[in-house]
């Protein structure tokens, strides 16, 4: 394995991480410089960067986006993968294939079926996360149930799923959309591998969640989202009073010279 790879899956075994997701190559260099000890990428983020929505991104854009940020930054990058773009088991197992190439330190495979528009039945998902973790080399494979975030199926079946993926040989769990402290403290109770746990709003913060034993935090497009939301601001003041006063919130130097200076 890689050091990159290493580096990831050591993290895993200590304390509980933040791992933010950046969307362009410039987000990962400010991250980095910010602390961050890996980063994550974001579907809905790097689609938003490319002017469209969530999951109207192709593989091929995808693999050379990764390829990208591995090349900006010295920290593991995990990739928010969807799902592997591909139906079948040998397509799953080819996607993997790109990851590797192009750098990846982990990825994450989801239980969502983008064209069929529906969770997937868990034993077909989790014969495809094996599929993943099979030709996945070293890299930490996250499994994703979706479950909660589409409202099909209750707290019961996100465990369920979850158990059956961490069978298959997933490495972290993951149910974007949980936010209530108690429910995620029984996730965490009932598998045997670390959890992931999406950053929401009205949800716990990162020490409520390290203290219900969650391993990982992730914040989706949250910072994207935040971004484009101080440019909304910032032009608005512009093209209304036109003031400037929107500058005071820019990346000040010394951290732009630091992210930016290669």
């Amino acid at each position: 394995m890689s050091a990159s790879i290493d580096s990831f899956r050591a993290l895993h075994a200590r304390a509980t991480f933040v791992i933010p997701n950046a969307w362009d190559v410039g987000s990962a260099r400010v991250l980095q410089v910010c602390g961050a000890s890996a980063i994550a990428t974001t579907s809905s983020g790097f689609a938003a960067s490319m002017g469209r929505g969530d999951q109207h991104i192709t593989c091929g854009e995808l693999l050379a986006h990764v390829a990208a940020l591995t090349a900006a930054v010295d920290i593991p990058v995990s990739v928010d993968a969807e799902y592997l773009y591909a139906d079948d088991l040998p397509g799953v197992r080819e996607t993997v294939r790109g990851l590797i190439d192009a750098g990846a330190a982990g990825f994450s495979i989801e239980d969502y079926d983008p064209i069929a528009r529906t969770v997937i039945d868990p034993d077909r998902a989790a014969e495809r996360v094996a599929a993943a973790v099979e030709e996945a080399d070293g890299l930490v494979v996250t499994a994703r149930a979706e479950n909660p975030l589409y409202g099909a199926g209750d707290l019961d079946d996100t465990v369920r799923r979850l158990q059956l993926y961490r069978e298959a040989g997933a490495d972290v769990l993951y149910a974007p959309g949980l936010q209530d402290l108690a429910d995620i403290a029984a996730v965490v109770a009932a598998v045997t591998a670390p959890v992931n746990v999406l950053l929401l709003p009205q949800g716990p913060s990162v020490p409520e969640l390290a203290g219900a034993g969650v391993r990982r935090v992730s914040v989706g497009g949250g910072l994207a989202w935040t971004a484009y939301g101080a440019l909304a601001s910032a032009a608005r003041e512009l093209f209304t009073i036109g003031t400037s006063t929107f500058l005071d919130g820019a990346l000040d130097r010394d951290l732009r010279t630091r992210a930016f200076s290669g």
